[in-house]
């Protein structure tokens, strides 16, 4: 059912493009709010590309090699262009040094906090699109550790709720639609799962994988229940 807000909320997508920019960009504008997605060729004047927004949801690229430079410059646009209000695609579990990447979402948290705007911090789990069921799972770490999955329209459906409601700000919400091992999911999908070796095509995910292997990604579901009205 579609929620109508405010015809004057303008939100801008900063990484609009991809799939976690289109799953935000359709949720927004099922709830009414116009909706500017941006990619990297609106970045050298983002400042007068933004200009007129209410309010800006901030998505690096993946795996992007300084992620606090990335929103440092973000947050310097928003401020020249009067945007007064910041949500922050962020991760589950930021601060894992074992982690190189979730360290940059961690220190683009704090910048954040520290903008002098009004912010909201999501911190996702991992998608569960990332894991193709329709046909043999394979996974280079443990299928049998815990993880809080996340499907992109409970994530799009989220953050247009904090972009468009009040009661928001300065808040850090945790979100996953389940938690499960990759093993369950293939299991209730009917298909099989198997370890394989690490292929070895970014050292960041290198780690990333050690880690889960180890430990997994849990994350609570009852914050994006809470925000969703599920019961």
């Amino acid at each position: 059912m579609q929620v109508e807000v405010q015809a004057a909320v303008r939100v801008a997508v900063l990484g609009g493009h991809g799939k976690t920019g289109r799953a935000v960009g359709a949720a927004l504008a099922d709830r009414g709010a116009a909706v500017l997605p941006l990619g990297r060729a609106e970045w050298s004047s983002l400042a007068a590309v933004v200009a007129g927004c209410d309010a800006a949801y901030v998505i690096a690229p993946n795996l992007h090699p300084d992620e606090p430079a990335y929103v440092a410059e973000a947050l310097d646009a928003l401020h020249a262009a009067g945007v007064g209000r910041v949500v922050y695609h962020s991760v589950a579990s930021p601060y894992v040094p074992a982690m190189p990447h979730h360290l940059g979402k961690a220190a683009g948290e704090d910048l954040v906090r520290r903008s002098g705007l009004e912010w909201t911090i999501l911190q996702p789990g991992a998608y569960l699109q990332n894991l193709d069921l329709t046909r043999r799972l394979e996974a280079p770490y443990s299928l049998d550790v815990p993880f809080g999955f996340l499907d992109l329209a409970d994530l799009g459906r989220a953050a247009a709720v904090v972009l468009t409601e009040p009661g928001h700000g300065g808040a850090t919400y945790e979100l996953a639609t389940r938690v499960a091992t990759v093993r369950e999911l293939a299991d209730e999908a009917g298909v099989e799962a198997r370890r394989v070796d690490d292929p070895g095509t970014h050292p960041w995910l290198t780690a990333m994988f050690a880690y889960y292997d180890r430990h997994g990604l849990p994350a609570g579901t009852r914050v994006l229940g809470a925000l969703l009205r599920r019961s």
